[in-house]
């Protein structure tokens, strides 16, 4: 997501654009209270303020450590849009706790479904540290979120009772059902999301904290990996149990049995 590192000036882009004879990004106009908060907008303690702008469908709230799913739009006060998933056509995904404090505060006041207007203080945002200095104003669709990949599972030091096994020692358990039907082979090439710990609970790699899907050959992997996949459909989510003799065999970290979920996006 832009705006957690390097913040993305779209007004910028646009102009350099429009230079080199390319069609410039949208610009989203700003909405007519980007100045200041209305009367009608709630304020935390911390100063955030905000506005329901269309009620969400959900009942619960994102967690701090979760993964949100959201388009954006922000503008400075004085009107300049900066930076907008909206404007990209293409939804953000990142952990909560990674990115500026009001929007780690303000999110987790929505609701999956909501959209709301956001006033955040330049200390609940960059502190004057970086562009764009003072308060930032966003519209943030909330449009889903899922627990954090940095918490383990409560199974991952072994295998439950109801997963299934193997002859090759691998086990697993579909946490959600796919709706392909086709399983891929080997020599395909799959696109999934997935993330790793070991079993102490350790998280040492995943796709979904990193915001993008991993493409591969099925036959270049760990062993685990080539086996476990192959017994999918696209769509579904499972979670494998894989001994380290299918793993890494002891020569080289992470050592011992590691536990994946993967989710199969695609069969290319």
């Amino acid at each position: 997501m832009r705006f957690i590192s390097t913040l993305v000036a779209v007004a910028w882009l646009a102009a350099a654009a429009t230079a080199f004879g390319q069609t410039p990004p949208k610009m989203i106009p700003a909405p007519a209270d980007v100045a200041a908060a209305p009367s009608n907008a709630t304020k935390t303690s911390s100063g955030l303020a905000s506005r329901v702008l269309k009620p969400g469908t959900g009942s619960a709230h994102p967690g701090r450590t979760d993964l949100v799913t959201v388009h954006y739009t922000g503008w400075t006060t004085d009107g300049k849009m900066f930076d907008s998933s909206v404007a990209r056509g293409e939804p953000a995904t990142f952990p909560l706790d990674r990115v500026i404090a009001g929007w780690t505060e303000g999110v987790q006041l929505m609701v999956a479904g909501e959209s709301r207007r956001f006033w955040i203080p330049e200390a609940l945002a960059y502190q004057g540290k970086r562009d764009p200095k003072g308060m930032l104003v966003f519209d943030v669709e909330l449009l889903s979120y899922t627990a954090s990949p940095t918490q383990a599972p409560p199974d991952v030091k072994a295998p439950p009772s109801d997963a299934k096994k193997t002859g090759s020692g691998l086990a697993f358990k579909v946490i959600k059902p796919g709706t392909g039907t086709r399983h891929p082979s080997a020599r395909n090439q799959v696109t999934v999301h997935y993330s790793g710990w070991t079993t102490d609970g350790k998280l040492f790699d995943s796709s979904v904290l990193r915001g993008s899907p991993a493409t591969f050959p099925l036959g270049d992997v760990i062993a685990g990996w080539t086996e476990g996949v192959q017994l999918m459909v696209e769509g579904e989510k499972t979670r494998f149990w894989i001994p380290e003799g299918l793993a890494y065999k002891g020569q080289s970290p992470p050592y011992g049995m590691l536990v994946f979920d993967v989710e199969l996006l695609k069969i290319n």
